[in-house]
This record gives C-alpha cells, sequence and structure tokens, in this order.
C-alpha cells in the first residue's frame, strides 16, 4: 500500500511542497509512529523541509550536525539506524513531539537513514515514536527498501525547482555564478506576503535598479538586503555595508569616498572608500535618511556621473556600483521639510519594496520562533526547550512593534529566565508565558487600539476570574474582535485593519472562537 501511494504521488502533478508533505504523512501513517521529519543538508546544518507530529515551530529551526549525535549517526551511515529506547543519546526531537496538546513527550523509539542524490548526501529521513518497541528489525529493513521512493520523491522535487529556476534565468537574464551563501543569511517564513515580496525582490534584483527598502525597526531590512545581492548578476563581487546614522559628519566623506595622505589631520597614508570597496557589487546603505545634508549632494554626483573623487584629491575614479538603499523613516515627509534631497530621493526610490511588519505575517511567527528556540538551545547548551501551548497564543496574537528583532529578544531573554528558575540544562526545557514579557492585553492589541484593548480586557476580567490564561485569553480575544467589528461598521477587512492582523488568519480565528456565529446570531 506504502509502495503504491508514493509511486503515484510520484508521477502526480504536485507542488514541491505538497509533494513532501504527503511523502511524510504517508510514511507516518504506515509505519504507526508519532512523527516523521525529512531534512535536507544545507552546510553543517539540517533545515527541516516536510514534518508530521512535530509541534508547528519545527520547520523554523535549524539543526547543527555537531549538537545532535543521532543525527550525525544517521548522516554517517548508509544503511538505516535504529536507537534503542534505553539509547543515551539525546533526541532532537524530545518535547517536540505532542499527542496531548501542550504536555511535551520524550521519544522512546527512533529510526532514520540517509537520503543520497546522484552519489551526494542530501538529507535524512527520520521516524519517532512515543511507545517503545514501535520500531522493529522489520520495520527498520522496510524503511531502507522504501527509501529508494523517498529519494526519487526528493530528486523530482530537485529538478522541479531547477527547472524553474532555468525558466527564471532564462526570462531575466541572470548569471548563476556559483557562490554559495550562508544559512545565516536565510529569510524565514512560509506566509503568502513574504513569499510574494521575496518573489518581487528576485525580479528586481536582476536588474540594475537602485532599490530602497522601507519598513519599521527590526523588519530585517538587512537581510532582505543581502537576499537581493545574492539574487542578483552581482553576487560574485561585494556587498559593502555602511550605516548612515552611525557616520559622524566630519568623516561621512572620507568613509564614502576615500582620501588622499594628508587630506585632512590624522590622515597619514591614502586609502580607499565603501564607494571604490563595492566597486562591481553592492553598496548597502542602511539609515539613508540619516545623511547629513552636505554628504547627501556629494553621493549625488556620485550617482549621476559613476564617479568619485577622494578627498584632497582632483582625479575622479569611475565606480560600477548597485545602490540598496534602507530607512524606517518617511523620506518623502523629510523631503516636505528640507532635512532629505528631493534630488536624491528619487535617486534611491527608482523602486521601493515596502517590508511588511511582523504583525501583517503573523502565520510566520511559530517558524521564526522555533528557529530562535533552537538557536537558544545550542547557545545554552539546552537538551531540548519548546514553547508551551499558552505562550504560542500569546506570541501569535502580540502586536510586534519591535518586529522580528523584538522577537528574537523576548526568546532569546526567555529561555534564560526558564533556566535561571533552576531548570536542569538535560531536561526538556518549557517557555510558559510568564517568561515573554508579553502581557494578553498586549497581545492582542495593536499600538492604535491598546486603550480600546485594555477597556474590553478591564470588562472581561469580572467573567475571567478563576479560568485557566488559555481560556481567558480566548474570552478577551472574543470580546475584543466583537468590539472591534461593530466599531468597523460590520466590515471584516476594516477589522483586520483595525486590529492589524492579516484578514485570513482573522477570519479562520473569528470562526475558531464561534465570533461568526455569535454576530450572526445578534442580526
Amino acid at each position: 500500500m506504502l509502495e503504491e501511494t508514493l509511486v503515484a504521488d510520484l508521477v502526480a502533478d504536485l507542488p514541491s511542497a505538497v509533494r513532501l508533505q504527503r511523502l511524510v504523512n504517508t510514511m507516518r501513517t504506515h509505519f504507526g509512529c508519532s512523527a516523521v521529519a525529512l531534512l535536507q543538508l544545507q552546510q553543517e546544518q539540517l533545515k527541516p523541509v516536510a514534518v508530521c507530529g512535530l509541534a508547528s515551530e519545527t520547520l523554523g529551526r535549524r539543526f547543527m550536525v555537531a549538537h545532535h549525535p543521532r543525527l550525525a549517526t544517521i548522516l554517517q551511515s548508509r544503511q538505516p539506524v535504529h536507537f534503542a529506547p534505553d539509547s543515551s543519546l539525546p533526541d532532537p526531537y524530545d518535547g517536540l513531539v505532542e499527542v496531548q496538546q501542550g504536555q511535551p513527550l520524550l521519544v522512546h523509539d527512533c529510526m532514520g537513514i540517509s537520503l543520497y542524490l546522484e552519489g551526494q548526501c542530501w538529507g535524512v529521513l527520520t521516524l519517532d515514536a512515543l511507545q517503545a518497541g514501535t520500531f522493529s528489525r522489520l520495520t527498520v529493513l522496510e524503511l531502507q527498501r522504501f527509501s529508494l521512493l523517498v529519494e526519487a520523491a526528493v530528486r523530482v522535487c530537485q529538478l522541479e525547482t531547477e527547472l524553474r529556476t532555468v525558466r527564471f534565468a532564462r526570462a531575466n537574464q541572470v548569471l548563476d555564478s556559483g557562490v554559495y551563501h550562508s544559512p545565516a543569511d536565510e529569510i524565514i517564513g512560509q506566509s503568502p506576503q513574504l513569499l510574494q515580496l521575496l518573489s518581487e525582490v528576485k525580479v528586481v534584483a536582476s536588474s540594475d535598479l537602485p532599490v530602497l527598502l522601507l519598513g519599521e525597526t527590526g523588519v530585517g531590512k538587512e537581510l532582505f538586503a543581502r537576499y537581493l545581492h545574492q539574487q542578483s548578476n552581482r553576487n560574485n563581487k561585494p556587498l559593502v555595508y555602511i550605516n548612515c546614522a552611525a557616520l559622524p559628519e566630519s568623516l561621512a566623506e572620507s568613509e564614502l569616498f576615500g582620501h588622499v595622505k594628508g587630506a585632512f589631520s590624522g590622515a597619514q597614508q591614502e586609502r580607499s572608500g565603501r564607494f571604490e570597496a563595492a566597486d562591481g557589487g553592492t553598496l548597502f546603505l542602511d539609515e539613508v535618511g540619516e545623511l547629513p545634508l552636505l554628504v547627501q549632494a556629494k553621493m549625488l554626483r556620485v550617482l549621476q556621473n559613476g564617479e568619485i573623487q577622494r578627498l584632497g584629491s582632483d582625479k575622479s575614479r569611475s565606480v560600477n556600483v548597485r545602490i540598496v538603499a534602507a530607512t524606517n523613516r518617511d523620506l518623502a515627509q523629510q523631503v516636505a521639510q528640507g532635512a532629505f534631497r528631493a534630488d536624491l530621493y528619487h535617486r534611491l526610490s527608482v523602486y521601493p519594496v515596502p517590508i511588511p511588519p511582523l504583525r501583517q505575517r503573523s502565520s510566520d511567527i511559530a517558524m521564526l520562533a522555533g528557529h530562535f528556540l533552537e538557536q537558544n538551545r545550542s547557545r545554552l547548551g539546552l537538551r531540548s526547550i519548546r514553547l508551551s501551548q499558552d505562550a504560542q497564543l500569546l506570541l501569535l496574537h502580540y502586536h510586534w512593534p519591535g518586529n522580528v528583532r523584538e522577537l528574537e529578544h523576548v526568546i532569546s531573554r526567555a529561555a534564560i529566565k526558564a533556566l535561571s528558575e533552576g531548570h536542569n540544562r538535560s531536561d526538556i526545557l518549557t517557555i510558559e508565558p510568564r517568561y515573554l514579557d508579553i502581557s494578553p492585553t498586549a497581545a492582542v492589541a495593536g499600538e492604535q487600539n491598546m486603550a480600546a484593548a485594555e477597556q474590553v480586557f478591564s470588562n472581561t476580567l469580572a467573567t475571567a476570574k478563576g479560568l485557566p490564561l488559555k481560556q481567558a485569553l480566548q474570552q478577551f480575544q472574543r470580546q475584543h474582535i466583537e468590539a472591534a467589528f461593530k466599531q468597523s461598521g460590520g466590515s471584516w477587512s476594516k477589522t483586520a485593519r483595525l486590529l492589524e492582523i492579516d484578514s485570513s488568519n482573522l477570519h479562520k480565528l473569528a470562526e475558531k472562537l464561534g465570533v461568526k456565529a455569535l454576530l450572526k446570531g445578534q442580526n
């Protein structure tokens, strides 16, 4: 039955993500285990690409092979590996497999196999069970037999990806430089908003147009600048970063354009600037709105003529630089106030790219949280670290004014707080809401409607006393959404904007909480 299903999926016209998800679902059903994961090897870490039976945050985790001896053992073998229930090696999924909601359970039985494509190790397939004795010698042999079909499914997905890349390259005349890009530059998430943004950036990357990245503090503008450079035909040349906010006006010209010996006090030798360092590549101007007006005028000349003059020199030097700028300011407003040159603004904003705040792509929060949890697990030397169900709810409905950076800091602080309470590093560390520094009020309210949220919250307290946190939070959400819906004149799209939440997520949440049925009954 399993073989027939896997073969049928091989020839079916399916998106790669769906194909791999069906694969792990089918394997879990056939082997009767608790969880199955397919992980791709990327340099020195394993990236989950499809999971079944594991917490949603798992997809955002990156498992360093050196820190996970079971995964390392599987990778080192060309045969299936079965770990005895009493194995002393820690399991990477301890605390991530859930049968009863909210209860972290230890994995008792585990097996896995390395996967190879064209003689090269691609990754691993792992199967885990909470009941000891789930896997036997026969199931291990069966896994080896089916591994060929698993490798075939992965190869089909790989070929589909390569075909899309070739088509894109032909359409946009993008050259593959073969440059390897670090997983540290990876942008985590699968929300429609993020995928659309990455697609847009990929297209504009193939041009040499100046790009202006717009977004609130903490959305990851530098990561997007790196992604744009990596996708461009300049990716085998330097990407040079400069923080305009940290440039003293007295040194800004020298830092950008260089100087000759004796150009100013302390100029002991000739030195090139950032524009020359980025020649042939990309210059990333972070916080460009902070540039002094005097420097703005000189930068405009460089963008117009493609030439720079080192400070103290009359000699012009040609540079070929692609400009990517970023700001969290409203530059158009700064132009109107005379704080930013209009001509430079128009030069920089040939192609503006707004980066959505985290609250507008809330479906990425679980993956991002998992990514940061795994980083802290490794950093703090923990066996396992996870979020409780209530903590997940708080993260999901908080409005994140500091965006991804704030989420990273919240997770890091929570891990340290939980550990400081005396938890053993060899245990499963569970992050509870009290460690997150996020109140239930803030968890569902945006900055603009915080006062209204507090009023709803105080009204809810009278009826929520004695309830578990999860039920109290759901009751608060229910009343808050109902109040916002009425305030928006019965429009769900306006309600979503008022609550600063994705419209599709609002509909799902309102359905889940019974708000839609309640409102329908009131009409």
